[in-house]
């Protein structure tokens, strides 16, 4: 375990600070340049970054903003080297590096134009969005509106078609009261009616 603590030199000062600066060109984070030096000077990376926001990083202001320009431009230069076939096949995915990044890294000019001209692009589109929004609202109410009127229009059928199954239900009934009087009178006749028998054996019905 890495417990050296001695006191830094004047050069272990500018190793850490030049592995530093190395690794904000590469596009690389404070940490691995950390965990770099503590390698080469046996301590500990919590050790080599106190050392760097305590001390050093005040003495390389300058040298700071020169290797994040540079690492700037090599962005650029590496973003316009890509063939275009290669851009519509592979899109570069961003790194676990890339993600960790200190939190003093710059915003880039370019995602500044672009954010705004998005802001100006979102707040063009408001008033026809507004315009489709209370159009929709429109459609909405008329439609709820039709949807009520069906409704109604649905309970009215189903009373009329109640009331008319209630009068055929009656038809029925009477119907067959008919048919069972006309038996029964059928019947009636039948069994008061006074037959005799011709000379051939057929029976005749003799009228009262």
């Amino acid at each position: 375990m890495k417990v050296r603590q001695d006191a830094w030199s004047h050069e272990d000062d500018v190793l850490l600070a030049e592995t530093v600066l190395k690794h904000i060109i590469e596009g690389s984070t404070q940490l691995r340049a950390f965990d770099e030096v503590g390698d080469e000077l046996n301590r500990t990376s919590a050790a080599c970054g106190f050392r760097w926001n305590a001390v050093v990083r005040n003495r390389y202001m300058k040298q700071i903003a020169e290797a994040k320009k540079e690492r700037k431009e090599r962005k650029r230069a590496a973003s316009f080297s890509y063939y275009p076939q290669m851009r519509s096949m592979w899109t570069p995915q961003p790194s676990i590096e890339r993600m960790n990044q200190s939190l003093d890294s710059e915003m880039s000019i370019e995602s500044v134009i672009h954010y705004l001209q998005t802001v100006m692009h979102t707040n063009a589109q408001s008033p026809s969005l507004q315009r489709d929004n209370e159009k929709l609202v429109k459609e909405n109410k008329e439609l709820e509106s039709r949807n009520r009127e069906l409704e109604r229009e649905l309970k009215k059928i189903k009373q009329d078609n109640s009331i008319i199954e209630e009068d055929y239900q009656s038809l029925i009934q009477i119907m067959n009261r008919a048919r069972r009087m006309a038996i029964l009178e059928d019947e009636e006749s039948l069994s008061t009616a006074a037959f005799k028998m011709d000379k051939n054996g057929n029976l005749e019905k003799l009228a009262k």
